[in-house]
């Protein structure tokens, strides 16, 4: 999983980080004295965490980030590979290379007296950052607010919240956000989840689009059987009376009688054309990637350009689109599949285009027009477990 850290200048990023990674066992305690005392010698005490990141001469000597730094560590569940990005308005471009490798964005914010505003002033970064990593696609966003140590009172609940409220205002085009009250520096609050939503033994679920319901026999993680998995867990799971050919890459598990997945007749989507070197009419059929599903689907029609930043529509049915817009169109798809809303369930509801060997276009689900399908297939397995319910 790539992580891409983001935010303001002097907002403390390469601090948070590498206090992260060092408490994730990305780096030995005798290099963090080494850096500790690297950067004392250099009149730099409060910048070691940050040392861990910048390993370039230039970057130590100024005290800021420029380059894109990566470090790597593991977890319990992931190879984490922590992408760096720079806060200075001259390195926006370094920061979209680094941003559009990553699986989930991290936007520290600085919760000081004076710091957050000037983040998020005119001339602040902190819009522009979560806006560029929206429209590269980064598919989930943390906020880390900060600096709570130097609040006024310290860890001021009433200023966090105050924060939380301001950025939500401008980051609620880009959907579900987790915001983490946090202090990098002395690592408060940095390695606590939270999870929702459970996949256990003799649960029945349907897959669709093939509209296949079945009994869940075992669940597993590395071959060792689990109770139950949750959200983030990578896991198998061995179902009953049900062919290869039944279900395929792409297809879609869940809970047969909570709100079922169904296959998608068509979807209304936000779209922002990053890179094409025409122009997009209704009738384009380029290639979706969402989720595991890989399907051509056609823009059947383009019902609004709008705004990117504010979301304020601009015009009426365009006639096409070009590299920079974005706009609100229905899609169809080629073949069976799918897809849910953004902020119904997040993972199924982020899409890339692409055609000629590139990303055409990065998507954010709206809503989706179900299709109205029959019972399907339902296993004898699946018949039994519901009876013994």
């Amino acid at each position: 999983i790539n992580i891409v850290v983001i935010g303001h200048v002097d907002s403390g990023k390469s601090t948070t980080t590498g206090h992260l990674i060092y408490k994730c066992g990305g780096i030995d305690k005798r290099t963090i004295e080494k850096f500790e005392k690297e950067a004392a010698e250099m009149g730099k005490g409060s910048f070691r965490y940050a040392w861990v990141l910048d390993k370039l001469k230039a970057e130590r000597e100024r005290g800021i980030t420029i380059n894109i730094s990566l470090w790597k560590f593991e977890t319990s569940k992931y190879y984490v590979t922590i992408i760096d990005a720079p806060g200075h308005r001259d390195f926006i471009k370094n920061m979209i290379t680094g941003t559009s490798q990553a699986d989930c964005a991290v936007l520290i914010v600085a919760a000081g007296v004076g710091e957050f505003e000037a983040g998020i002033s005119k001339n602040g970064q902190t819009h522009e950052h979560a806006l560029l990593a929206y429209t590269l696609g980064v598919k989930q966003l943390i906020v880390g607010v900060n600096k709570m140590d130097s609040t006024e009172p310290l860890y001021s609940q009433k200023r966090y919240e105050e924060i939380v409220k301001e950025v939500s205002t401008y980051i609620k085009k880009i959907a579900t956000v987790a915001f983490v009250p946090i202090s990098g520096w002395n690592g408060d609050n940095m390695l606590e989840s939270m999870e929702t939503g459970v996949l256990k033994p003799g649960m029945v679920v349907t897959f669709a689009p093939v509209n296949v319901t079945t009994e869940v026999k075992s669940v597993e993680m590395h071959h060792e059987a689990l109770s139950e998995a949750l959200p983030g867990d990578n896991v198998g799971f061995n179902v009953k009376n049900v062919s290869v050919k039944d279900v395929h890459r792409g297809n879609v598990a869940g809970d047969s009688k909570n709100d079922p997945p169904m296959e998608a007749a068509g979807f209304t989507a936000q779209v922002i054309i990053l890179n094409h070197p025409c122009q997009i009419s209704a009738g384009y059929a380029p290639v979706l990637d969402c989720h595991t599903a890989h399907i051509a689907c056609k823009f059947a029609e383009l019902k609004e350009k709008i705004d990117r930043r504010s979301g304020k529509k601009l015009e009426d049915g365009p006639k096409f689109l070009k590299s920079g817009d974005a706009a609100i169109v229905d899609m169809v798809p080629g073949k069976p599949m799918c897809v849910e809303s953004f902020s119904d369930y997040p993972p199924l509801g982020l899409f890339a285009v692409h055609d000629m060997r590139q990303t055409v276009a990065v998507g954010v689900i709206k809503a989706v027009d179900k299709k109205a399908t029959g019972a399907g297939k339902v296993t004898k397995s699946a018949q039994k477990a519901q009876k013994a319910k």
